[in-house]
């Protein structure tokens, strides 16, 4: 019917590294069998022969027992070349998913190229130097509000400790000779500036125990 129509059979697969690494594998492992077989056949000589006394029965076991191993020689190098061919394939194997793994790391990285090129596009650099210079003035000026409040209204920032050391030293002084004028060096006696003023409208000043008492509470 095939014929009649014109069609054609399907095609068998490509045969790839894995099969063919696949099918080596078995033909080593049959050879493997055989030469363990072998190997037993030449011990069973062996055995009789170290039993044997020398003669033409022995001659003729000898000759059977070298036929055979010249047989798993025979067998030992072809495994030795299947085993050559299997390591080949391996190895372009493994360069086939190395070139693949290759090819995939070059894609992913055009792709994030690409998307990372589309992504800086919408990056206006003017705009973020210009934002960042704004943001720059809006520190200084930040800056200066907190200067300006911390600022102190009392005591100037240039004063001179040595000029209060001079006055402190004087007020010193001034009660010391405020202290000789009033009493004549009496106890309890206060300095003018901390004495209050009497009011012009009071005619008798009060007594001055008083006033030590209203300065000391």
């Amino acid at each position: 019917m095939n014929r009649l129509f014109g069609t054609t059979a399907a095609k068998a697969p490509k045969a790839t590294l894995n099969s063919a690494i696949g099918n080596i594998d078995t033909r080593i492992s049959s050879i493997d069998v055989k030469l363990a077989s072998i190997n037993a056949e030449l011990q069973g000589y062996q055995a009789k022969l170290s039993k044997m006394r020398e003669g033409p029965g022995k001659t003729a076991l000898k000759q059977k027992a070298l036929k055979v191993l010249q047989r798993r020689k025979q067998y030992e190098a072809q495994r030795d070349q299947l085993q050559s061919q299997v390591w080949n394939m391996e190895q372009a194997q493994t360069m086939q998913d190395n070139l693949k793994n290759t090819m995939v790391t070059v894609d992913a990285l055009k792709s994030t190229n690409k998307a990372l090129r589309k992504e800086y596009g919408k990056v206006d650099l003017d705009k973020i130097e210009r934002l960042q210079d704004d943001m720059a003035d809006l520190l200084d000026v930040g800056n200066e509000i907190q200067e300006s409040l911390a600022r102190s209204y009392d005591v100037p920032e240039d004063v001179d400790e040595a000029e209060l050391d001079a006055e402190l030293e004087a007020l010193g002084h001034e009660v010391e000779l405020e202290r000789e004028f009033a009493g004549g060096g009496m106890e309890g006696a206060l300095p003018s500036f901390m004495q209050d003023e009497v009011p012009e409208f009071i005619d008798e000043a009060p007594a001055a125990g008083g006033k030590v008492k209203e300065a000391a509470g």
